[in-house]
């Protein structure tokens, strides 16, 4: 537990520095074709580890030998067809799935709503992923565990909220197309992290190869997107591509690590409080606003994930 809560807490910091760097560096590019290019050049980044470290012959996963081996004989290529899992199959698309869906939903719903409304109701994933746990997969936590999730979510909550009524945002949410979306979103990302959960400990799908499935997966899904509003990139923008893909991989590493050994329960609200880090760098170093909340907000995170921890 306290190994893995170690990566779930460096994959919150690695996202945060990677949600603020795209901020800073890439707020004119279109986001499907921003992450299509992005998860591009992360696999890149990753796909030698893959190489090294995952037996193709053994994880039952067809995709397994074109990702390790693009230019394999046919022959192996057949073996490996003959010996798809279809369960696995299906959890990698479906993870690729949500994890796209909620990409878009979280980006039509920032288009028709202010990012300081709709933000915060997006980062409610840990209320999603508690109870579809402990339903669906049988998960058991104990009640201060249970606290220092709700305390957790309360902390990703209060990182992005701005001066106003304390309710307002969720009382609105009835009523309001984007908070809804938003909404959505937050529940296809859980249903994402569900998806991490049972494909990295319930099917024991290698760690090395799930997340060049997964960046592969997503890139798919928003591929024709990209297409029909690629990005130009400019000569001088390629080195920034390459270090926010190295920043990508190193993220997915560190948050497969977390899911392989953490219930999804514990291992979301960890990693969602990238959102934290996030602001906390706008305020120390672009200077934004309400830096006390955001200080409150940190404290509140390393109460909830000490309780996680006991």
């Amino acid at each position: 537990m306290e190994l893995g809560l170690l990566f779930a807490l460096g994959a919150a910091v690695v996202w945060g520095v990677y949600v603020f760097i795209l901020k800073r560096s890439f707020s004119g590019y279109p986001p499907a074709g921003l992450t299509v290019l992005i998860n591009a050049a992360a696999i890149v980044w990753f796909l030698p580890v893959t190489v090294a470290t995952t037996d193709t012959e053994g994880v039952g996963l067809a995709g397994a030998a074109l990702v390790a081996d693009p230019l394999g004989t046919p022959a192996r290529i057949a073996r490996s067809l003959a010996a798809v899992d279809p369960a696995s199959v299906a959890v990698v698309a479906g993870t690729s799935a949500a994890t796209a869906a909620a990409f878009v939903l979280f980006l039509r719903a920032i288009a028709d709503g202010d990012v300081s409304y709709v933000t915060p109701i997006n980062k409610v994933v840990p209320m999603f992923v508690l109870p579809l746990e402990v339903l669906l997969l049988g998960e058991v936590l104990a009640p201060i565990q249970v606290a220092g999730v709700v305390v957790a979510t309360t902390a990703v909550y209060v990182a992005n909220y701005e001066p106003g009524s304390l309710l307002a945002p969720l009382v609105e949410a009835v009523h309001s197309r984007p908070a809804q979306l938003a909404l959505v979103s937050a529940a296809c990302y859980a249903v994402s992290d569900l998806g991490k959960r049972v494909a990295l400990q319930e099917l024991a799908i290698p760690g090395t190869l799930w997340v060049p499935l997964l960046l592969v997966g997503v890139g798919l899904i928003l591929l024709p997107a990209a297409i029909r509003n690629p990005p130009a990139v400019t000569r001088r923008d390629a080195p920034k591509f390459l270090a926010a893909g190295a920043l990508v991989a190193f993220g997915e590493h560190l948050t497969t690590v977390a899911f392989a050994s953490l219930p999804a329960s514990i291992a979301s609200p960890v990693i969602n409080m990238q959102a934290i880090v996030a602001v906390l760098l706008g305020g120390i170093v672009l200077g934004e606003r309400y830096f006390r909340i955001r200080l409150v907000a940190a404290l509140l995170a390393v109460v909830g994930v000490s309780m996680i921890a006991l």
